[in-house]
C-alpha cells in the first residue's frame, strides 16, 4: 500500500497493539494462492513449527479455504488439534479505494472457548490469513503455559 488514509489509521493502530502482544512460535514462511477460472483455488504453503519446516498443498472453495485446508493437513500430521472458525467479518473503511486496507475479524471456538484475532492488509485473503496465524500463535503460547 502506498498511502495511508486518516481512515486507515485506526485500523493499522489496533492491528500493531494486537500483534505486539504474541509471540511468534509458528511462523509461515511462505504462501501461494491461486485461483484460475474453471479450477478450484489452491493454496500451499511452508510453515516453520519448532525449528521444522512443514510444506502443504490443498484445494478449496476459495483461496482462504484452500489455505485452512493446506493448514489442517498439517496440523492433522503433527497431531495438534485446532479451533473451529465460527465467524468472518470483513471490513472496508468507509471511502475506500480498490487499495484500501482490509480489516478482517474470525471469531474461533476451541476447548470450549470463543475468541478472536484481527487481521489487516490492502488483500482480504492476506488479512484473513493473518488473523488465522495470530490465532494459531495465542494457541500455541497457551499449551507452553
Amino acid at each position: 500500500k502506498e498511502s495511508v488514509t486518516k481512515e486507515d489509521l485506526p485500523y493499522i493502530i489496533s492491528d500493531v497493539l494486537d500483534s505486539t502482544m504474541i509471540k511468534e512460535k509458528i511462523k509461515l514462511q511462505h504462501y501461494s494462492l491461486t485461483s484460475t477460472t474453471g479450477l478450484k483455488p489452491v493454496a500451499s504453503i511452508s510453515v516453520l513449527i519448532d525449528d521444522k519446516v512443514y510444506e502443504e498443498t490443498a484445494s478449496g472453495d476459495g483461496q482462504y479455504d484452500a489455505f485452512m485446508k493446506a493448514m489442517w493437513k498439517i496440523y492433522s500430521k503433527l497431531k495438534k488439534k485446532h479451533p473451529v472458525l465460527i465467524d468472518y467479518v470483513v471490513t472496508i473503511p468507509p471511502g475506500g479505494k480498490t487499495d484500501a486496507l482490509v480489516e478482517t475479524v474470525i471469531t474461533w471456538s476451541f476447548n470450549g472457548r470463543e475468541f478472536r484475532t484481527t487481521g489487516l492488509d490492502s488483500d482480504q485473503t492476506v488479512a484473513a490469513i493473518k488473523a488465522t496465524m495470530k490465532m494459531l500463535n495465542l494457541i500455541e503460547n497457551e499449551r507452553m503455559k
